[in-house]
């Protein structure tokens, strides 16, 4: 198998490759799955994504059929301050078992700890039957869920990482967000717990070390509890909503002020098998 870096070019064969992939992986209909891989590897998402310098696009192709079906694997993950987070891993059913799988996951690795990424993750829908079983031979563990906007519907997604990330990453990133009440519009603080109010007068606890970043102001995660257990959404801190809305390529944006956060974190992965 030979690896390379996609071009336009391969936008019909990706459509195909990831509709194929989910098909055989995926608890989703044929329905949702063209609308989830016409969105997400059509032509001008792949020419958004090779242009965009903090996403690792990577493909494998393999030396035998048409030169449109040599395409059997395709990686795509991006590098946000200290994090890499692999979003998409597909392998064309016909050739699993091969280890192409692997190889791309290894390579990305590669290629997200060359670009700064100092912590690894990845993430799968729970639609994915296989995904996390996948990265735990990597030695990930699942360390969170929760819900984004998947082709128009809610769908809960899970997250893998290294077993120590959430110690480490908070340490190293504590100054970086260095976060006072003062910065945080519409929030009371008291003691260790920060906390806002929706529109109907219900109290949300801001999570102000769960923080990701935008053009204006970082956006923190909301919980409804205060032991951070239920995720409810997420804070804009440059005007204070709490009607921040994420889809599944992690592009979060406050209508309120316009704040928005564009990384291609967050989407699902798919189990690639090796």
């Amino acid at each position: 198998m030979d690896l390379r870096d996609p071009t336009p070019a391969d936008a019909d064969r990706l459509v195909a490759l990831a509709n194929s992939s989910m098909t055989a992986s995926y608890r989703l209909s044929p329905q949702q799955i063209e609308q989830i891989t016409t969105a997400e590897f059509g032509l001008a998402a792949i020419e958004d994504k090779i242009q965009d310098e903090s996403t690792v696009l990577r493909v494998s192709e393999t030396d035998a059929g048409d030169e449109a079906a040599r395409i059997a694997g395709y990686v795509e993950a991006t590098v946000d301050e200290l994090w890499g987070t692999l979003h998409w891993l597909f392998v064309d059913p016909e050739h699993r078992g091969q280890g192409i799988g692997t190889e791309l996951y290894e390579d990305c690795m590669a290629e997200l700890a060359a670009a700064g990424a100092e912590y690894r993750r990845a993430r799968v829908l729970e639609a994915n039957t296989d995904g996390g079983q996948f990265f735990e031979q990597f030695g990930l563990e699942r360390t969170d869920d929760r819900r984004i906007e998947v082709g128009d519907e809610a769908r809960i997604e899970y997250t893998y990482a290294d077993p120590d990330v959430s110690e480490a990453t908070t340490a190293a990133t504590e100054q970086a967000r260095d976060v006072s009440d003062n910065e945080l519009p519409e929030t009371d603080t008291r003691g260790d717990r920060t906390t806002a109010t929706t529109a109907d007068g219900q109290q949300v606890f801001v999570d102000t070390d769960a923080r990701e970043s935008g053009t204006e102001a970082p956006f923190f995660t909301v919980y409804a509890d205060a032991t951070f257990a239920e995720q409810r959404g997420y804070y804009c801190s440059n005007c204070g909503s709490l009607d921040v809305s994420v889809d599944s390529a992690d592009r979060f944006e406050c209508p309120d002020c316009g704040n928005t956060h564009a990384s291609r974190s967050e989407r699902s992965t798919d189990d690639a098998y090796l």
